[in-house]
C-alpha cells in the first residue's frame, strides 16, 4: 500500500480484535516507522515499549478501562523523555505526534487497526500506573498507547473537511 493509500484509510478503530496473532515481525516494522520520524533538533524524545505478552496486555487493559484494550493483540507504548532539545524547549509532544503518525499509517499499511489513546492516560494517574507496570523510568512520561490487532469489524475513515474549507495559497482564507 502506498502512503496516499494509507493516508486516506487509516481511521480510528474502538471496536473488537480478532484472534489474529501481530506478529514481532510487523511489530519491528510498524516501531521503526515510528523511530525514521521527524524530531526537533534530532533529539530523538520519543521511545517505546512494545506489549506481547497476554498477561501484560490484560494488566494494561485493566488500567486503561477501554473497551478496545481487552482484545488488542499488542500495544505501543510511546514514552516521551521532557529533556530540552533546543535552549530550554522540549519538543517531546512534537516528536511523540509525529512519531505516533508514523505508527497509525504503518499499522494500516500492514492490514491492522488501532486508536490513538492519550486523554485517558492522563486521569486517575493512569500513564503512571503503566509506566511503574513497563519499568519506564521515573523521568520520562507514558504520553500515548496504540493498542492494535486485526479489526472484527470493518470500519471506515471519518469524512474529513474539503481542501478548501482547511487550506489556501499564499493567504488565510484564499
Amino acid at each position: 500500500m502506498n502512503v496516499f493509500d494509507a493516508i486516506h484509510q487509516r481511521y480510528s478503530y474502538r471496536g473488537e480484535f480478532t484472534n489474529a496473532a501481530v506478529s514481532r515481525s510487523d511489530l519491528r516494522k510498524i516501531v521503526d516507522a515510528g523511530i525514521q520520524a521527524p524530531s526537533g533538533c534530532n533529539a530523538q524524545t520519543t521511545s517505546f515499549v512494545i506489549v506481547d505478552d497476554p498477561r501484560l496486555l490484560g494488566q494494561v487493559a485493566e488500567i486503561v478501562a477501554k473497551p478496545v484494550c481487552h482484545s488488542a493483540k499488542a500495544m505501543i507504548v510511546c514514552v516521551a523523555d521532557w529533556r530540552p532539545a533546543y535552549a530550554d524547549v522540549s519538543f517531546a509532544v512534537e516528536d511523540c505526534a509525529a512519531a505516533v503518525e508514523n505508527l497509525l499509517l504503518a499499522i494500516t499499511a500492514l492490514g491492522y487497526a488501532t486508536v490513538w489513546l492519550d486523554g485517558v492516560l492522563r486521569t486517575e494517574d493512569r500513564a503512571r500506573r503503566i509506566a511503574a507496570l513497563l519499568g519506564v523510568p521515573s523521568d520520562k512520561t507514558v504520553r500515548v498507547l496504540l493498542p492494535l490487532g486485526v479489526p472484527a469489524e470493518p470500519g471506515t475513515p471519518r469524512e474529513k473537511l474539503a481542501f478548501e474549507e482547511r487550506a489556501w495559497f499564499n493567504r488565510y482564507g484564499g
